[in-house]
C-alpha cells in the first residue's frame, strides 16, 4: 500500500489528501471538449497599438524562427511593406553569433545595432530578437524570448520532465521516472529543476534535479505528501507543501532541503505556494474554495486576497516584473481560465478568451506574457498567453502533449 494511504489515519485527512490530489490532477486530467477549434490557438483582430514591422535574414531557419517569435509576441504585427520597423538578423559564419541592425521607415533611420552570441545560433537569435523588442515596443517591456521551459511530456499516463527553449524546438527529456511527476521548478539561475515524482517510494516524493549532468538527489521524503516546491527568488530557500503532521501545510527549507520550518497551522488543504518577487512573501491557494492568500515568508497570519473571481481560484504565479500582477487559474462555467489579479488595484479579471480549459500559468519576463496549459478532452498543449488582448498561441509541436512549464527567465 502506498505510503500516503498508511498514514492518512482517518476519514478526514483522507479528504484533504483527495482534495490536494485534486488540485494536482487538475492538470492531468483532460476536460470535456467544447467545439471544434484548434487546441491552444486564439486570434484577436489586430490591435491599433500594435507595431509593424518587417524581418529578415542571411538564414532561412533563423528567420522562420524571428517570424515565429514576433508573430507571437502581442505588442508586433508583422508586414510586407509600409511604415513599419526593418528587422535584419545576420548570423555569422563561424560561431553562434548574430547581428541584428534596426532601421525605421521609408528612409530607413538607423535605431539600433547589436552583435549577440549564444549557446547555439538559434540562441544567439533569440538573444538578438529579445534587443529587438527591447529598442522598438515603446512599453519598456523586457524581452523573453530567451526564457527556458521545464514541462511535462505524458505518454501511457505517466510523465517525464523535459527543458527547453521557449518554442519547443531544442527539447531535452531530463529524467527518466517513469512515473507521474509534477510542477517541474527552475532554480533561479536555471542550474536545478525542482519537482514531485511518484518513482521511488509510490508516494509523491521532491527532487532536485541538475538537467545539464542528469544527477538526481531526493529533496523532501517525508511521511504523507511533499509537493509544491518553489525556489525563492535569491535561490536560498524552496516553498513547498508536506501533510507529515496530518494536514497539507506550507514549509520553507533551505536549498538542500535542510532544516524545514512549518509556516501555516490549519486544517484546511493548501497547495502551490509561490515567492513575492522580493522574496519577503508567500503567495498559496488554501481551501475553502480555494481561494488566494499571503503571508510573511517569515511566518505569521495568512491574509486572503479579495479577487472578485469567483469560488475557484487556484494555481497562483507572482510576476517578477511587475509585481502587481498574479496569475491564476480560476473556474468560469463550466471551464476553467487564466485570470490576473492587479495588487495595485485590488481588481481580478479573466484574461484568456479561450472554447477550452486554460490551467497552470508561469509568467513570462515581460509580465505581460505567459506560458500555460491548454487541454480538451484528448490532450493538452502549451501555449503563450498576451494577457493584454487574450491572444493565445501554441508553443507545443503539432501531434504533441504537454503540460505545466515552469519558466526560467534567462538573462
Amino acid at each position: 500500500m502506498p505510503r500516503w494511504l498508511l498514514f492518512a489515519g482517518g476519514s478526514l485527512f483522507m479528504q484533504k489528501i483527495s482534495r490536494l490530489l485534486f488540485l494536482f490532477l487538475l492538470v492531468i486530467v483532460p476536460a470535456a471538449a467544447q467545439g471544434p477549434r484548434k487546441l491552444g490557438e486564439v486570434r484577436i483582430e489586430v490591435d491599433v497599438n500594435t507595431i509593424p514591422v518587417r524581418i529578415s535574414s542571411n538564414s532561412p531557419d533563423l528567420q522562420a524562427l524571428a517570424l515565429t517569435a514576433f508573430n507571437a509576441h502581442g505588442r508586433y504585427r508583422l508586414v510586407a511593406s509600409g511604415q513599419a520597423y526593418d528587422i535584419a538578423f545576420t548570423a555569422a559564419t563561424t560561431g553562434p553569433q548574430v547581428r541584428v541592425d534596426i532601421t525605421k521607415g521609408p528612409a530607413a533611420a538607423p535605431v539600433a545595432s547589436q552583435v549577440l552570441s549564444g549557446t547555439t545560433p538559434r540562441h544567439a537569435l533569440l538573444r538578438a530578437a529579445d534587443f529587438a523588442v527591447e529598442k522598438t515596443n515603446g512599453l519598456n517591456l523586457r524581452g523573453f524570448f530567451t526564457a527556458r521551459l521545464a514541462f511535462i511530456v505524458q505518454r501511457a499516463g505517466k510523465g517525464e520532465v523535459y527543458a527547453s527553449d521557449l518554442f519547443l524546438k531544442e527539447a531535452k527529456q531530463v529524467t527518466h521516472d517513469n512515473a507521474h511527476v509534477l510542477t517541474p521548478r527552475w532554480s533561479p539561475d536555471g542550474a536545478r529543476i525542482i519537482y514531485t515524482s511518484f518513482f521511488k517510494t509510490g508516494a509523491p516524493d521532491i527532487f532536485l534535479l541538475e538537467p545539464s549532468t542528469g544527477r538526481k538527489e531526493t529533496f523532501a521524503s517525508f511521511r504523507g505528501m511533499n509537493s509544491g516546491a518553489r525556489f525563492s527568488p535569491s535561490g536560498r530557500q524552496v516553498a513547498m507543501v508536506l501533510s507529515g503532521t496530518g494536514a497539507s501545510e506550507i514549509y520553507v527549507a533551505d536549498a538542500q532541503g535542510r532544516r524545514p520550518e512549518r509556516r501555516t497551522r490549519s486544517d484546511v488543504t493548501k497547495s502551490s505556494p509561490c515567492w513575492s518577487p522580493d522574496g519577503t512573501q508567500i503567495l498559496f491557494a488554501m481551501d475553502p474554495g480555494p481561494q488566494l492568500y499571503v503571508m510573511p515568508a517569515a511566518g505569521g497570519a495568512p491574509r486572503r486576497l479579495s479577487t472578485s473571481l469567483g469560488t475557484y481560484v487556484a494555481e497562483p504565479d507572482w510576476s517578477h516584473a511587475n509585481p502587481n500582477k498574479i496569475a491564476c487559474t480560476v473556474r468560469s462555467g463550466t471551464r476553467y481560465q487564466i485570470a490576473v489579479y492587479d495588487l495595485a488595484t485590488g481588481k481580478g479579471q479573466i484574461v484568456s478568451k479561450a472554447d477550452f480549459d486554460g490551467i497552470e500559468p508561469s509568467w513570462l519576463g515581460d509580465g505581460r506574457h505567459l506560458v500555460y496549459t491548454a487541454r480538451d478532452r484528448s490532450t493538452s498543449v502549451l501555449s503563450m498567453l498576451d494577457t493584454e488582448t487574450g491572444r493565445s498561441t501554441r508553443i507545443s509541436p503539432p501531434d504533441s502533449s504537454a503540460l505545466q512549464a515552469g519558466v526560467w527567465l534567462a538573462p
